[in-house]
C-alpha cells in the first residue's frame, strides 16, 4: 500500500504469507524529498528487524549524477553494512560503481546506445583477492513491437530472448539459455493477454514442465488485485505448487 502525505512523505507498507513454513514477513518504508537541495532520504524496516537507510543526492554535484548511501543495521545482532552508489546518466550512456564500506569489492557497470541498439557491459573486482570475480556481456535491439536481446555470463552461460508484441492486446515471449560449464539448456515461453476490462493474463512455460498463470485486475483506481500460481505439470501428485495473492492500494 503507497500513501503520500500533505508535507510529501510517502509512505509504502506491505506484507506476505509462506503457507509452506507459515512464516508471515512485513515492511514499512518511508520517503521525504528535499528538491532544493536534490536529496532523498530512505528509512525501511522490516519484520526481520533490519532498518535500511538511503541518502541520495542527484544531479547537484554533477548534471546526471546521483551518489546513494545505503547502510543496513540490525538491531538484535548488531551487524550493519553499506555501500557508497554512484550512477550517471547522458543521453547516449549509463554507467555505474558501487563499492561496500568493507573496502573488499567494486561492482560496476557501463551501458551505451544508439538507434535502438543497446550493449552493456558488467565487471567485479574483489579487492582482497585482487582478481575479476564477474565478467559479463550483453547485446540488445529495441524496436516498437519487438526486442532482441542476448548476454554471456562469465564466457560461460549463454542466454537469449525475443519479446514481440504480436497485437495490441496480447504480448509474447521466449527465452533460451546454455552453459558451456554443464551442457544444459533452459527454455521457457510466456504470453500476456489484456482483456477488454483492462484485467491481464500471463502464462508461461518452461523445459522443467513449470507452469506459471497469473490474473491482474484493477478494482479500482488505486486498488489492484493479482492471483498467481505456479505448477510443476510433471509430477502434480508431488505438491511443492505455489499460490500466490496481492493487493496494491496506493492513495
Amino acid at each position: 500500500m503507497k500513501t503520500k502525505t500533505e508535507t510529501g512523505v510517502e509512505f509504502t507498507t506491505g506484507g506476505s504469507s509462506n503457507i509452506d513454513s507459515g512464516k508471515v514477513a512485513g515492511n514499512l518504508e518511508t520517503k521525504y524529498k528535499v528538491k532544493d537541495l536534490g536529496l532523498t532520504f530512505t528509512e525501511k524496516w522490516n519484520t526481520d528487524n533490519t532498518l535500511n537507510t538511503t541518502v541520495d543526492v542527484a544531479d547537484k554535484l554533477l548534471p546526471g549524477l546521483k551518489v546513494t548511501l545505503d547502510t543496513a543495521f540490525s538491531p538484535a545482532t548488531g551487524a550493519k553494512s553499506g555501500k557508497l552508489k554512484t550512477e550517471y546518466k547522458h543521453e547516449a550512456a549509463t554507467m555505474t560503481a558501487d563499492m561496500d564500506l568493507g573496502l573488499t569489492a567494486i561492482n560496476a557497470t557501463a551501458v551505451v546506445g544508439h538507434k535502438g541498439w543497446l550493449a552493456g557491459y558488467q565487471t567485479c573486482f574483489d579487492l582482497s583477492k585482487s582478481a575479476v570475480t564477474k565478467n559479463n556481456f550483453g547485446v540488445g535491439y529495441t524496436a516498437p513491437d519487438f526486442v532482441l536481446h542476448t548476454s554471456v555470463v562469465n564466457g560461460t552461460d549463454f542466454g537469449g530472448s525475443v519479446y514481440q508484441k504480436v497485437a495490441p492486446n496480447l504480448e509474447t515471449g521466449v527465452s533460451l539459455g546454455w552453459s558451456s560449464a554443464s551442457s544444459a539448456t533452459t527454455f521457457g515461453i510466456g504470453a500476456k493477454h489484456v482483456l477488454a476490462d483492462g484485467a491481464a493474463i500471463r502464462a508461461k512455460i518452461n523445459n522443467k514442465c513449470e507452469v506459471g498463470l497469473g490474473y491482474q485486475q484493477s478494482l479500482r483506481a488505486g486498488v489492484t488485485l493479482t492471483l498467481s500460481t505456479l505448477i510443476n505439470s510433471a509430477s502434480i501428485n508431488a505438491g511443492g505448487h505455489k499460490v500466490g495473492v496481492a493487493l496494491e492500494m496506493e492513495a
